[in-house]
């Protein structure tokens, strides 16, 4: 199968040069996902293995887009796709892990007639949200 690299130059590949650039992309996408994770439990102290369980317990999904999280597709909230490339939380919050954190627990301390409930999550199960937001 030919592999085009360049407009003048094409490579022939079989089937077991297919499976190496396969797998050194998949290999590229784990080490990138793995590299976001540790970034993202460095910055906000949470676990975000952890966090579609309580997504699913709290209910986010059901106001919010969640990447990753299956039936994360609420349409309510904001999108939370690509959140940790954003300047602000909720447009009223500028975008730091301990601000995401207090976000999630308490938005009316930023924002006191957002439409997002105190739900009665812990700090500490923020953390493991936050961590999984920012990892994405």
């Amino acid at each position: 199968m030919p592999l085009t690299c360049s407009r003048r130059t094409t490579v022939a590949i079989g089937a077991a040069g297919l499976f190496v650039v396969a797998a050194g992309a998949a290999g590229f996408a784990r080490s990138e996902r793995q590299q976001n994770e540790a970034v993202a439990r460095a910055m906000t102290g949470g676990d975000p293995t952890r966090a579609p369980a309580l997504v699913r317990r709290y209910g986010c999904a059901g106001c919010h887009a969640i990447p990753g999280i299956p039936g994360g597709d609420g349409q309510v909230g904001a999108s939370l796709a690509d959140l940790r490339s954003r300047v602000y939380i909720a447009g009223v919050a500028t975008n730091a892990p301990d601000n995401l954190v207090q976000w999630i627990v308490t938005p009316q301390t930023f924002s006191p007639r957002t439409a997002m409930p105190a739900t009665g999550i812990t700090e500490s199960e923020a953390r493991d949200i936050a961590a999984y937001l920012y990892a994405q």
